[in-house]
């Protein structure tokens, strides 16, 4: 691709394409993952840096981006970033943000009314908030003709009969009434649970911990197979320690519990695995000796 916001790969009969909406330095690395001592991040500086860590500063980098399937002639985007416009009091990087994610969409080859499908991993305001857009002071679904696949287990949770996640943060009745409430009035919503098929090749899985919610999405075709966790992983260095969750986890137990598994199976399968916030490439390889994960290598594109 020639805008610098996106790349391509393809596995299998599958093409995906990597928009990028922000990224850059996000918070002090042990308060995104607090568990994780200052000598794990050290000990791994030389591929950690630049792409996930920034050593001088001791912040972590992440990357907000939406991931495009092209699949069985339908267009898919995993997770949709944090949107313009927005009211995120206490969330800084996400308040009122304005930026070119559209734009970028439409260079990498996407107009909002092709989109067929939108997955939500989970309902958190940086996963959520380009379904909608603002139209004359009124939110409506950005892609118009989307089915947009929502974790019932995390609408319940978040939306009004889980009191916008028991009202403990503003920040969830604000994500839910401009990003979510819009789709179920649309009439787009789908709640899903248990798991949901989306096409041959693609299927999503409840993936919980980090939200009630959280899911992943496989990706299976002809040798190929790559799964999408959301955020289950912020940082490399919880594939070093999976027990290491991050400061949003909800779950802590649940959540590393999660992430063994997914690990697990991506290293026994061959599962190309891509998150939702890493830097670089994007997408790692895992491998598992002794009880014990590492980055096997990273995926390349165009």
């Amino acid at each position: 691709m020639t805008n610098e916001n996106t790349q391509t790969l393809v596995l299998g009969d599958v093409e995906i394409t990597r928009v990028i909406e922000a990224r850059g330095p996000f918070a002090a690395a042990r308060d995104l993952v607090p568990h994780s001592g200052a000598e794990l991040w050290k000990e791994n500086e030389d591929w950690l840096a630049p792409d996930h860590w920034q050593p001088d500063t001791d912040l972590a980098v992440l990357t907000l981006q939406t991931w495009v399937l092209r699949s069985g002639g339908r267009t898919v985007l995993v997770d949709t970033g944090v949107g313009n416009g927005r009211e995120r009091p206490g969330s800084p990087l996400f308040h009122r943000r304005q930026g070119d994610f559209l734009a970028d969409l439409a260079a990498a080859g996407v107009r909002p009314e092709e989109v067929d499908v939108v997955v939500n991993t989970h309902l958190h305001a940086d996963h959520v908030g380009w379904n909608t857009v603002d139209a004359d002071g009124e939110w409506v679904p950005a892609f118009p003709n989307a089915r947009y696949l929502l974790p019932a287990a995390d609408d319940a949770y978040f939306g009004p009969r889980g009191g916008y996640g028991g009202g403990a943060r503003e920040i969830d009745r604000l994500v839910y009434e401009d990003s979510v409430a819009p789709v179920h009035r649309s009439g787009q919503a789908v709640l899903w649970e248990g798991s949901h098929r989306i096409d041959d090749h693609l299927a999503l899985e409840p993936a919980p911990g980090h939200t009630p919610g959280s899911s992943v999405l496989r990706l299976a075709s002809g040798t190929d197979r790559a799964v999408f966790v959301g955020d289950m992983l912020h940082s490399p260095v919880q594939v070093l320690q999976p027990s290491h969750n991050s400061c949003f986890c909800m779950d802590e137990g649940r959540a590393a519990d999660t992430r063994r598994r997914v690990l697990g199976r991506a290293a026994e399968h061959g599962e190309l695995v891509l998150p939702a916030h890493f830097g670089g490439t994007g997408a790692f390889e895992v491998r598992a000796e002794n009880g014990r994960f590492a980055v096997a290598g990273w995926a390349s594109g165009s």
